[in-house]
């Protein structure tokens, strides 16, 4: 509609084919007039003023715009300040001490001595440091943009079909008002789905023990990172000396962070299959429906939009996977398996000799895993994803066959590039694995697809950002 054609209707003029018929008088069943209603807007019985309604629609989109970000529709900074008062409202998160500051500067030059003779991969670069809950939130909040973008994405467009996709289908004169919808329904869905990420990232960060606990690399650099506030509720009641356990996770911690300094492709590859996985999720149109409607959606008022998001904790997504997701799922166990499974055999190395009570602390861990961690009540809150590498075990044997059979260094060539990576047969043959005895076919097309699903991203998603976090560039199975 050209703008010098806004006018005020005081009464419906409709075109030959939309020749109003009995009943129609209704203003509830206009589409226009019902579409307004859901997004919010008063609609006045003698008629509609566009040109109030379009400066709505602008005042809307400016207030949407101001501080979110274009892609996800989330204000940052303030999903940030509110996933430091969820770790607030958890307990004391006093700031490290310089004791404890020197504590862990010597268990980690502990660590990287007793890794040294058990690896081929150097320390990070980066000096260990001792956080509290909200370092360990302000490092990682920027890791999440790319992964979220895509459910933030689906929750736009399923809100779009509840409140009154039809109604634009069914009414072809709301053209011009449809580009403008997308970007407020986009900012409603950011601040929506902020409140959870919020919450989540503020309750992970109230148990997570090490700075990659969660096995994905979310930090801003490799280093060794210990919350001891954290670290310390862990060793309570746990029956072994507080140092040992203490030290044991520095030491795991370390391993951890010498792989993903050195093995360059690893981080943002688990990141980016995340990310495909989030790509696929499909929103549950039912419990979206309960919750949505035209009264509900009044306004649409921070406020409500954080009261709409607690009445969806839970229900968000449907519990179907497609395929492909079960697919990407499949790899990212599989590749999450082989990093803890890597780390429990590098950390036993390293401790057995030095670590009487090294046995029992590796239950402990394995406990600790088994009964859902930290990465599965943050994968689980926040893309539907129940995330829990049940084959760990079996990849620690398959890095005990290589060691046996190449050596640490032989083991440690593995992760040069990720066409060498085992894969889920793998693991099911570790010893025709470390011997060489390897299906090049099924290896070949484990890398072929995983190359194909990657490189879907990059054409569904277009020029990646550079700024952007394990986005689309992330390096594939046949990049190095």
């Amino acid at each position: 509609m050209p703008a010098g054609a806004l006018r005020t209707i005081e009464e419906p003029v409709m075109s030959d084919e939309n020749t109003m018929r009995p009943g129609d008088d209704d203003p509830g069943q206009d589409p226009l007039s019902e579409l307004l209603r859901r997004m919010g807007l008063n609609v006045p019985a003698q008629g509609l003023d566009l040109n109030a309604m379009m400066g709505q629609f602008q005042q809307a989109m400016s207030q949407a715009a101001a501080h979110t970000d274009s892609s996800t529709g989330i204000d940052w900074d303030a999903t940030k300040q509110a996933a430091r008062h969820v770790v607030a409202s958890l307990g004391p998160d006093p700031s490290p001490t310089q004791t404890q500051r020197a504590q862990l500067a010597d268990a980690d030059r502990l660590a990287e001595s007793w890794l040294d003779p058990v690896t081929t991969f150097a320390p990070a670069d980066a000096p260990a440091e001792p956080w509290s809950r909200a370092q360990w939130v302000d490092d990682t909040m920027d890791s999440w943009r790319a992964i979220v973008e895509p459910i933030v994405t689906a929750i736009a467009d399923a809100m779009s079909k509840a409140m009154g996709g039809q109604a634009m289908a069914d009414a072809p004169e709301l053209a011009q008002l449809s580009g403008m919808l997308g970007p407020i329904l986009r900012g409603a869905a950011g601040q929506m789905y902020a409140a959870q990420l919020s919450e989540a990232i503020g309750k992970v960060a109230a148990d997570v023990l090490t700075g990659a606990e969660l096995g994905v690399q979310l930090l801003s650099k490799p280093r060794v990172v210990v919350l001891p506030t954290n670290a310390n509720a862990f060793v309570r009641g746990l029956e072994l000396p507080d140092e040992d356990v203490l030290m044991y996770l520095t030491l795991r911690e370390a391993a951890r962070q010498r792989l993903f300094a050195r093995v360059t492709w690893l981080g943002p590859q688990l990141l980016a299959l995340i990310e495909h996985y989030a790509r696929g999720i499909t929103i549950d149109m039912a419990a979206l429906g309960e919750v949505i409607d035209p009264d509900s959606m009044a306004g649409l008022t921070p406020d409500k939009l954080q009261e709409l998001s607690k009445q969806l904790q839970g229900r968000l997504f449907t519990p179907t996977r497609t395929p492909e997701q079960e697919e990407v799922l499949g790899r990212l166990e599989t590749l999450l398996a082989l990093v803890e499974g890597w780390v429990d055999t590098v950390a036993h190395e390293a401790a057995a000799s030095w670590l009487s009570h090294e046995e029992a602390l590796m239950e402990v861990i394995r406990r600790r895993r088994a009964t859902g961690g930290p990465t599965e009540k943050m994968f689980g809150s926040l893309v539907g994803l129940e995330l829990r590498p049940r084959r760990v075990r079996d990849a620690q044997r398959l890095w005990q066959a290589v060691q046996a059979a190449r050596g640490p260094e032989g083991r440690d060539a593995v992760w040069a590039h990720p066409d060498l990576i085992p894969t889920t047969a793998d693991l099911d043959d570790p010893i025709g694995f470390s011997s060489g005895e390897r299906d090049e076919d099924q290896t070949r097309d484990w890398d072929d697809d995983l190359a194909r699903l990657l490189e879907q991203d990059r054409h569904d998603d277009g020029p990646a950002d550079p700024d952007s976090r394990g986005s689309g560039d992330t390096p594939g199975p046949t990049d190095h």
